[in-house]
């Protein structure tokens, strides 16, 4: 373990130098544009390879996530003068922070002007009141948290008795493991930065179990960062460049499919990495799946037939049942074919007995 601490610290290190020359030079010195590109791609080649030096699942998982994905696609959009990094933040480490942490800084809203009752529009009613409702329920987020991060270790604790469950119930277990894994992660990586830096962010995830359909659950809930990023990288220019041939109104559709169909690709390069075995697209055909049935749900939505509309409690229920069972189906088997759920499991008995070795109450034992 102390040779892959070496290790991630030395492929940060490169990052964070990496980082600084596009901060000081690339920035400064060449303009946005193919020829911005062109000099980034040592950064893209450095970024890709980098986390190959790295076994461990949690550290792999996470320099993957924020180099070869977040930071590539950020930086993507630097180079033609677009994205969070544009203009370029003055400070370098709120550069680095912005390119490589899962965080979106929250703009400030322009001052509200006196309504105009000829030009006002009544608002509209809320898609999903029922979540709302439960959203406003729910106690202070820090409160939330904490609950989640002990739900989390008790599911990690469950695995112990793995063999005796039903595989339903072991399905359930990773669903939540990876949520809760997923979401706590990311909050401590955003909160680390607004301590730091004092930046006001965007959240992560928003409950996404009050989800009411796909396009809530993927749009509006999980994991946003990656929703952001994917908006102005992929979705925005297909759906222009679709526009000019199918018109706006069917331009929508292959810009959904594109997205998702990104995303599995690099799902699939994030397996790639977990398990060093070649990819066999079941994640990538997952994301197919979903955005498939989100471009059908986007349409009978738009269609307004009543005979259509569920309550919210049972298009949400359907939902999460979609979503559980087709990744029991294409999203989880390649983990754990290779065994990346015990291997993360071995991790976190690592963190714990490191935990308990330098507690004074552990020692005087």
């Amino acid at each position: 373990m102390e040779g892959e601490l070496k290790n991630f610290i030395k492929v940060w290190i490169t990052a964070i130098l990496c980082l600084s020359y596009c901060h000081y030079t690339v920035s400064r010195l060449i303009p946005k544009g193919w020829l911005r590109l062109i000099s980034l791609l040592p950064v893209f080649y450095l970024f890709i390879s980098m986390p190959l030096n790295l076994h461990s699942f949690h550290l792999c998982a996470l320099t993957t996530f924020f180099l070869v994905w977040l930071g590539i696609f950020k930086l993507l959009l630097f180079s033609f003068g677009l994205g969070p990094l544009s203009p370029p933040p003055p400070s370098v480490f709120h550069f680095i922070s912005i390119a490589c942490f899962p965080i979106k800084i929250k703009q400030k809203s322009p001052p509200k002007s006196p309504p105009n009752p000829k030009t006002t529009q009544k608002p509209k009613k809320s898609v999903n009141p029922i979540a709302q409702h439960i959203t406003k329920g729910l106690p202070n987020k820090s409160i939330l948290l904490t609950v989640k991060a002990l739900v989390l270790g008790v599911v990690i604790r469950t695995y112990e008795y793995k063999p005796r469950f039903h595989p339903y119930v072991i399905l359930v277990l990773c669903c939540c493991h990876v949520y809760l894994g997923v979401e706590i992660v990311l909050f401590l990586c955003a909160a680390s930065v607004r301590a730091i830096f004092g930046f006001e962010l965007e959240q992560q995830f928003n409950e996404p179990y009050l989800s009411t359909s796909l396009q809530d659950f993927w749009g509006r809930r999980w994991n946003l960062m990656v929703t952001t990023i994917l908006r102005p990288t992929i979705y925005n220019p297909i759906r222009y460049m679709c526009a000019r041939i199918v018109g706006a109104r069917w331009a929508r559709l292959p810009a959904v499919m594109s997205t998702f169909v990104v995303s599995g690709l690099m799902h699939e390069v994030i397996y790639y990495y977990l398990t060093r075995v070649q990819p066999t697209w079941e994640v990538t055909w997952f994301f197919v799946l979903q955005g498939a049935c989100m471009v059908v749900e986007v349409e009978m939505k738009k269609a307004k037939t009543s005979k259509w509309l569920l309550h919210p409690v049972i298009s949400g229920s359907l939902t999460l049942v979609f979503l559980v069972v087709t990744a029991n189906w294409l999203f989880f088997p390649q983990l754990l074919r290779n065994g990346v759920d015990m291997k993360a499991l071995g991790e976190y008995e690592i963190m714990v007995d490191f935990v308990k070795a330098n507690l004074p109450h552990y020692q005087s034992h």
